[in-house]
């Protein structure tokens, strides 16, 4: 469109656009790509293993003790901690239980030994009363465990939700690489993984020592010493079943690291690659009429094939390293079978075992060895953890840093205006990859003025309107905005969140916020009176209406607020000249001495605000160019009038 010139008193059409874009010479800050690929260093790359594995490197301990500090901080931490505690006294009480029940293996093999029927009877008398305490009490293990992963899951999820869900996070957190991608597995699958396998291990880990510690006093004092004569030098060992279980359960986790080890970077590579074929799927899906519309699905399953066989060749590497490790593990377990019984047959032989002695030693090996192999026993389940931990440990770590990287890159100040205003002073706002989008751009919005918008494509007019609701940070200059409570912004596509229309319509308020006359008043306003009966249908509205019925749900919503200024992008794009007109319409009547900013194309809009603000694309990068200030609302014609009183007439099909 051209522009007013003031010095010639006419019109004169804009200079050709250049395309090119002004680069941050090497004196400004560095870019958010630059600097958002410094805060997620440490996400792997599944395509390069190396990459992939280096991710480990970070200190387990601390990326743990971090993610627990944010779950056990304030009162929501306490339920964890008392379940905790709840667990650690079952635990001791299984403890004493298996040594008392190691104590009638010997009494009771002894029995069998000696052919004593009524001592045999008698032991089993015991065994039942030992049974039955052993039994309360791994039930209770069993239900305070499955609590804790409960517990667990739900602070662990609120954590990473309040991180996402910070001011303008959720929207950013999509530049911040690898590392605040995928937030949908991020807060399900990897948050249940983690509760589920911390919990388990967690706990596993403290009754094996504690079996650890019990049984090795009761191996110790039923082992005899043996003495070797090396050189002519008897070297006598104290303890020597303890030492064989030591040295056993040693060798099969050193083995066990060898060869498991790159499991860790296996299950994260499988992870990754399962969130990008469930984001495919959805994105499919969510498309499914534009798809069908370009008869794209043969183009579609070639793209679904390659994440599909991504994934699969993820899960062949994984396999192929879980039945490497089985040679280790099985033939631990197997070997775990007569290893005791061989240690302990010298001294049974030679007669300072009797059988039931001999049973007693055989079960406390097992014990000991049982203990120290948990980590032979666990270690799949242990790389799995892993893999979900570097997850979700990178993900809050993306999420905290991303104060911090937009701090550091060029920022755009913005502040609340003293007079409640909206104003540029000096505004630049740059692109992610360090390009200056808009340069400059210096201009004063007052109180019921409505001010347009314009440029070619691409020229930074959306860029701009995230600028002012705070969405893009990433520039320089100032930028001086109402209060937060007297703003609402109209996208191109509306928001429509899950659950009722009536939801939808009072977004983000809850839905009993307002009275069901005024929603329904909104709504008729609004040209869907045929939806009046649906308010409380729970539908997935953002497919079942139009684009241009989503468009007349958000002015419902506006009517509903009432904001003070209104910020539309778009907002009147898949409506009609007649629909437009009525929407525009509630800028004189309902909404009458709103602030309105608009960006838009359409025929029409331009002669509904008091003025046009204009963005177009020079060779130093988009500037702001202004036309006169009307100092009067501009004369609506017959036309418009016309409009304005006019009905809408209500849709006929949601699809229209």
């Amino acid at each position: 469109m051209p522009d007013y010139d003031p010095k010639l008193g006419r019109q004169v059409p804009p200079p050709p656009a250049t395309g090119r874009e002004q680069e941050v010479g090497p004196g400004q800050d560095n870019t958010l790509a630059k600097e958002a690929k410094k805060a997620a260093a440490h996400e792997p790359d599944p395509h390069h293993p190396d990459d992939a594995l280096s991710e480990a490197k970070p200190s387990i301990g601390r990326e743990l003790y971090a993610l627990f500090r944010d779950m056990l901080r304030g009162r929501k931490g306490w339920p964890m901690l008392r379940l905790s505690l709840a667990i650690l006294v079952v635990l001791i009480g299984n403890m004493f239980g298996q040594v008392r029940l190691n104590q009638w293996n010997g009494a009771f093999f002894d029995a069998v030994e000696k052919r004593a029927t009524s001592a045999f009877f008698d032991q089993l008398l015991v065994f039942l009363v030992i049974v039955v305490v052993l039994l309360a009490l791994v039930v209770a293990q069993t239900w305070l465990q499955e609590r804790l992963k409960i517990r667990l899951r739900e602070r662990l999820t609120q954590v990473l939700l309040d991180l996402w869900l910070r001011p303008n996070h959720a929207y950013q957190l999509g530049f911040m690489g690898k590392s605040g991608s995928q937030p949908d597995q991020r807060m399900q699958e990897d948050c249940r993984l983690f509760s589920e396998l911390s919990t388990e291990l967690g706990v596993g880990m403290l009754q094996a020592l504690l079996l650890l510690v019990s049984f090795i006093g009761v191996l110790w004092g039923l082992s005899s010493p043996v003495t070797f004569t090396i050189a002519g030098n008897a070297i006598t060992i104290p303890g020597y079943m303890v030492w064989v279980a030591v040295g056993y359960a040693g060798i099969g986790s050193g083995l066990t690291w060898l060869v498991g080890r790159p499991l860790i970077r296996l299950n994260t590579e499988r992870y990754a690659r399962e969130a990008d074929l469930r984001f495919a799927l959805v994105r499919v899906n969510e498309s499914a009429e534009s798809v069908a519309l370009y008869n794209g699905e043969p183009d579609e399953r070639r793209s679904l094939d390659e994440f599909v066989e991504a994934v699969l060749k993820a899960s062949r590497r994984l396999s192929s390293g879980l039945a490497r490790l089985t040679w280790i593990t099985s033939g631990y377990g197997w070997l775990a079978i007569v290893v005791p019984i061989l240690a302990a047959a010298p001294d049974y032989f030679a007669g300072r075992l009797s059988f039931g002695e001999m049973m007693m030693v055989v079960g406390a090996f097992n014990q000991v060895q049982s203990a120290l192999r948990y980590f032979v026993d666990n270690f799949p389940k242990i790389a799995d953890w892993r893999s979900a931990v570097l997850r979700v440990a990178t993900f809050r770590q993306a999420a905290l840093d991303l104060d911090e990287v937009a701090a550091e890159n060029r920022r755009i100040d913005i502040a609340p205006h003293p007079k409640g205003w909206l104003s540029f002073e000096g505004v630049s706002i740059a692109l992610n990859d360090g390009s200056i989008l808009i340069e400059d751009a210096t201009a004063e919005i007052k109180p019921d003025e409505r001010v347009l918008i314009m440029g070619e494509s691409g020229a930074g007019k959306s860029t701009l309107f995230r600028a002012i609701s705070g969405l893009w940070p990433w520039g320089s200059g100032k930028v001086r905005v109402p209060k937060p409570e007297q703003m609402m912004f109209l996208p191109q596509r509306p928001y429509l969140p899950l659950g009722t229309l009536r939801a939808a319509i009072s977004y983000p308020a809850s839905p009993d916020t307002f009275d069901d006359n005024d929603v329904r008043a909104a709504l008729e306003r609004c040209g869907l009176g045929e939806f009046l009966d649906m308010l409380d249908r729970h539908e997935r509205w953002d497919r079942s209406l139009s684009l241009g019925q989503q468009q007349r749900v958000a002015f419902a919503r506006v009517i509903l607020h009432k904001p003070q200024w209104v910020f539309m992008d778009e907002a009147t794009s898949a409506l009609d000249e007649e629909n437009q007109a009525s929407m525009l319409a509630l800028f004189e009547n309902e909404l009458k001495g709103a602030s309105v900013l608009s960006i838009g194309h359409r025929p029409g809009l331009e002669e509904f605000h008091t003025r046009t603000l204009h963005i177009r694309k020079t060779s130093e990068g988009a500037v702001l160019l202004a036309r006169p200030v009307r100092h009067s609302k501009p004369k609506l014609g017959p036309k418009w009038i016309g409009r304005f009183r006019r009905r809408l007439r209500p849709a006929h099909a949601p699809g229209e």
